[in-house]
């Protein structure tokens, strides 16, 4: 059995995931995530990898394999990096067994893949010039508004008339927002309206890698659940037969995946090895 790492380091976030087992019988011992807040990234690397040590209950010479994804290749003592749909998709295949495809929104693009069974990447899309769909966005909408990230989702879902908004972008987006709220439109019914611009984008995205059944929402805003409605209300044209769901720990699919790419790394370089330990 191996323990491995998982550290997925984002523009806004570091993830890092702890696992234990193989063959199919792999294990999450611990998770963790910190923002970076112009922070020194490394240094935050540091805090948070120690931080899922500590709630793993496992030593760093412990481990078989440190796999990085993102930007996690500026981190020194990794010992391999794996690219970040890949570990998006094995990741989400772990949390919810029955996916096909995976969104990742991230702080600064979004991307949609469709994966096999095993969860390698047969086809992707992502964004490429406005942030309009990204978690920064919508994170600078909500603090010009007031509203955590936390409050995003439920508030967005108790809009009653959503506010039609720019999902060209960013710019005039967030102009429109300035202007209802001058209106005195409800913050509510402005968060729906920024979260159905951001799922035509998404819902785009979905449309060009022909997936079909479970997708499930990873990155940043995994947890936005007027996101996840919206996403899923604009993929209900009979033309994409699938279901999005979030999932509690889908914020940590891409550490997840990298720590499970990481233990087959080690298997295929030290092949017939049955048990966990330093090598």
């Amino acid at each position: 059995m191996t323990l491995t790492a998982g550290v997925d380091v984002g523009s806004g976030a570091v993830k890092v995931a702890i696992m234990r087992g193989g063959g199919g019988n792999e294990e999450l011992l611990a998770t963790c995530l910190e923002r970076i807040r112009r922070r020194n990234v490394l240094d935050v690397v540091d805090e948070s990898f120690e931080a899922a040590l500590r709630e793993a209950g496992v030593r760093r010479d412990e481990l078989d394999y440190i796999a990085t994804s993102g930007e996690g290749d500026l981190i020194p003592w990794r010992t391999g990096h794996f690219y970040g749909m890949t570990t998006h998709s094995r990741g989400a295949l772990f949390i919810a067994p029955e996916a096909r495809g995976a969104i990742d929104i991230g702080a600064l693009h979004t991307r949609a893949m469709r994966f096999t069974n095993e969860g390698r990447v047969e086809k992707y899309q992502m964004t490429s010039q406005c942030a309009s769909g990204s978690g920064q966005f919508l994170e600078n909408i909500a603090r010009y508004l007031g509203v955590s990230i936390e409050e995003i989702g439920p508030l967005s879902l108790q809009s009653d008339e959503p506010e039609k908004c720019s999902s060209i972008c960013a710019v005039l987006a967030e102009t429109d927002v300035i202007n209802m709220v001058s209106r005195g439109i409800s913050t509510p019914n402005i968060l729906r309206g920024i979260h159905n611009s951001m799922a035509v984008r998404i819902a785009g995205l979905v449309r060009a890698i022909k997936s079909e059944g479970m997708i499930l929402m990873t990155g940043g805003l995994a947890r936005d659940a007027g996101l996840i409605a919206a996403v899923q209300e604009k993929l209900q044209d009979g033309k994409s037969p699938v279901e999005v769901k979030g999932h509690e720990l889908s914020v940590h699919a891409g550490a997840i995946g990298a720590a499970l790419w990481g233990a087959f790394r080690h298997y295929k370089l030290h092949p017939g090895e049955l048990s966990g330990g330093g090598t």
